[in-house]
């Protein structure tokens, strides 16, 4: 009789024990999940959206190298749908500010010697040309040196579907960087490059044998900047 009672009092403990235990692992898990929430809220909270014309600002310099934006002129249209120069500057780069009328975010720099070819494409596409209108135009007068694309000039852009961004760092949800480096009428066998990605982040020639020809290299497909 004695052993039977030590027996249940025994087992009496256990049970006390286990529940005390998952007790405490449901507690545990509860607020770890409450720490996760509460800093996934947080991480929301820091976000902001392009709201104005600084946002535009802060936002499109980061398409330039990190030590040229503080010197970089910046243009594009403002919150009001104007195109202005939105900031003045004299680095060898020109950052083209993202289009706040237009769905997600696309911002451009580009190496200053680019802009007569860029701007010549803002004032077709101003009168209402067609991209193939455009395009025609452009390799006539680049054929005919009205305009000149310096051989290996670059073009960075910074793109992605949302339009918060980080003010403490300027970086825009989910963007990534694209580089674009110019090589007018070069040809595959040329430069030795393919027509076609055979992998992301890996270059190939995009356009060739056209003025506009250029060496295309895209980002990883998890990469962000």
């Amino acid at each position: 009789m004695k052993a039977l009672f030590t027996s249940l009092l025994f087992a009496s403990v256990l049970i006390s024990c286990n529940s005390s235990d998952k007790s405490k692992a449901t507690s545990e898990e509860s607020t770890e999940v409450a720490t996760t929430t509460e800093a996934t809220a947080q991480t929301k909270k820091q976000l902001k959206s392009i709201e104005t014309d600084d946002d535009l600002i802060t936002t499109a310099l980061m398409a330039a190298p990190a030590e040229s934006r503080q010197n970089t002129k910046v243009i594009g249209y403002n919150m009001a749908g104007e195109f202005v120069t939105l900031k003045e500057g004299d680095s060898e780069y020109i950052v083209l500010a993202d289009d706040p009328k237009k769905d997600g975010f696309n911002a451009a720099c580009y190496h200053k010697d680019l802009e007569p070819f860029m701007a010549r494409g803002r004032a077709l596409r101003a009168e209402g040309k067609s991209a193939e209108e455009i395009f025609e135009v452009r390799e006539a007068e680049v054929k005919s040196g009205e305009i000149e694309i310096t051989p290996g000039s670059a073009l960075h852009i910074y793109y992605g579907p949302n339009t918060t961004f980080d003010p403490e760092t300027s970086k825009v949800e989910g963007a990534k960087l694209r580089y674009v480096i110019y090589t007018p009428f070069a040809t595959s066998a040329s430069i030795g490059l393919p027509e076609t990605p055979t992998a992301p982040n890996h270059p190939w020639i995009m356009d060739p044998g056209t003025h506009r020809a250029h060496i295309m290299i895209s980002p990883l497909v998890n990469e962000v900047e």
